[in-house]
């Protein structure tokens, strides 16, 4: 039995505004709000939309045969649920049909997993978090932003509790192995790994309006054909693309909806099932275990991290911008955090790409910039007044191992501090609770003395006392008269 997984990719960066260098320090919003808008809502009505409403029909005609995943960023979920909610709300059917699988993922399509391990595993928790609250779903199968992929990665990724990664077939990876199969990580061999087929996911995402391409006009029967004519042994063939091939890179009128919905029905005549990635990864075994000692990604023909980091104007932004990462973390400050997150997307290096021919003209496509250097530009003038705000928090001068050390003393005295005012709430309510026993106890020892106060016992006790009091008046009269008689005599 032979089965295709689709993996659809979903993601939108906050664009950046023209952000001059006489706006740092007076201007602390940085996004294209009208830009934002228009690209997402003209995307999701052209692609989004539509896709989603005919995978929806091709679950139901099927009667649930047929399955595939989603993976969208928090960053795109956050712009749908602003400007185009009623996609959402087809994103929540889709996961009630309970035949889409939706994937992990970094909240912010960001570099993390490049550079910093705990602000990847906070993305990823947050990613999860959201996708919980919207779908009520909780993934288990994880890809990274552009399916980059490392051993180091691998590791962490089954620590987080994921069962599978999903990355690219990269031939210099592969060489003469299949991208059809299961393959598990040499890293953490628990840790399944799906790839892509490049070849058959490239026919439909770029290739599949192309009249120049010698296999032109493609159609559902003729590439059904090429998946079943692929070795038996060969259970699994990965069709990872992005959502927006349906719509907006092959536009509604080469027939791309139609194909796509046409799909299910030669596959059922063929024999061919459809299987989400988990369902890959927990029917099939892993026939090997894949080493990748460079990261990897489904980016170029170089299938490398060179799109987002090849050149000096991209390392330049990106390492000043993970300087301050630690900083972040300890801040509180809602506005300054969200900011982080947005500026961490990799749409912003993407923009600063100079690769040139092929390669180029894919940057250049989704670059809101004229050039990589205006890219570069906005960007830093952006950092830096985030890196400004940031430092009046925490100043840069003090080297991260001193601020942790200060940090760490002031959060033992805040403990000692808490726990001292809980050892004073409790004498309070100890000396309370006394009090009121004491209140309570009060009156039955009073009753003693009662008689005392008898109206008609106190003249005798008042009476007693006066005669007492008049014979010591009289003592000393008594003996002034001797002494008068002796006066006389004498």
């Amino acid at each position: 039995m032979k089965a295709i997984c689709f993996y659809f990719q979903i993601h939108q960066p906050f664009r950046l505004k023209r952000y001059r260098f006489f706006d740092i320090g007076n201007d602390h919003y940085y996004y294209d709000d009208f830009a934002n808008d228009d690209i997402i809502t003209r995307i999701a009505q052209r692609s989004y939309i539509p896709a989603a409403q005919s995978l929806l029909k091709m679950i139901e005609e099927t009667k649930g045969k047929f399955r595939c995943a989603i993976s969208i960023t928090g960053v795109a979920l956050e712009q749908c649920e602003q400007y185009v909610p009623e996609f959402v709300d087809l994103l929540k059917k889709l996961a009630d049909t309970g035949k889409v699988e939706f994937l992990a993922e970094t909240y912010d399509h960001s570099l993390a997993s490049l550079t910093d391990p705990e602000e990847f595993r906070a993305q990823v928790e947050m990613h999860d978090k959201k996708l919980h609250d919207l779908f009520g779903v909780k993934p288990v199968v994880f890809r990274n932003t552009e399916l980059i992929y490392c051993d180091e990665m691998a590791p962490q990724i089954l620590d987080m509790g994921y069962k599978g990664a999903i990355t690219d077939g990269a031939k210099h990876i592969l060489g003469w192995k299949s991208p059809n199969y299961v393959y598990a990580a040499a890293s953490a061999p628990k840790l399944k790994l799906l790839l892509k087929n490049s070849k058959l996911s490239d026919d439909i995402a770029f290739r599949f309006s192309d009249p120049n391409w010698d296999a032109y006009p493609l159609t559902a029967d003729k590439y059904i054909d090429w998946i079943a004519s692929t070795p038996a042994e060969e259970q699994v063939v990965n069709l990872f693309m992005n959502l927006e091939t349906f719509g907006e890179m092959q536009p509604r009128e080469s027939g791309i909806f139609q194909f796509l919905e046409a799909l299910p029905r030669f596959a059922a005549e063929r024999g061919i099932d459809f299987w989400t990635p988990s369902e890959a990864i927990s029917k099939l075994k892993p026939v090997d275990t894949l080493s990748v000692v460079h990261p990897i990604s489904w980016a170029d023909e170089a299938r490398d991290t060179s799109a987002w980091l090849g050149n000096k104007l991209q390392n330049e932004a990106f390492n000043k911008l993970y300087s301050v990462a630690e900083r972040v973390r300890l801040c509180d400050d809602r506005r300054l955090k969200q900011d982080w997150n947005y500026l961490q997307a990799s749409d912003h290096f993407y923009y600063m790409s100079t690769k040139h021919m092929a390669d180029g003209a894919v940057h250049s496509h989704f670059s809101p910039y004229e050039t990589p250097f205006q890219a570069f530009t906005n960007y830093m003038n952006v950092l830096s007044d985030f890196i400004v705000r940031v430092e009046e928090q925490y100043p840069l001068s003090i080297e991260n191992e001193e601020l942790n050390s200060l940090l760490t003393t002031i959060r033992n005295q805040a403990r000692e501090i808490e726990s001292l005012n809980k050892e004073v709430t409790s004498m309070r309510l100890n000396i309370e609770h006394f009090n009121e026993e004491h209140k309570l106890r009060a009156p039955k020892s009073e009753e003693a003395p009662a008689p005392e106060a008898d109206p008609e016992e106190k003249p005798a006790k008042k009476a007693a006392k006066k005669p007492a009091a008049k014979k010591a008046e009289k003592a000393p009269k008594a003996e002034k008269a001797p002494k008068a008689e002796k006066a006389k005599k004498a």
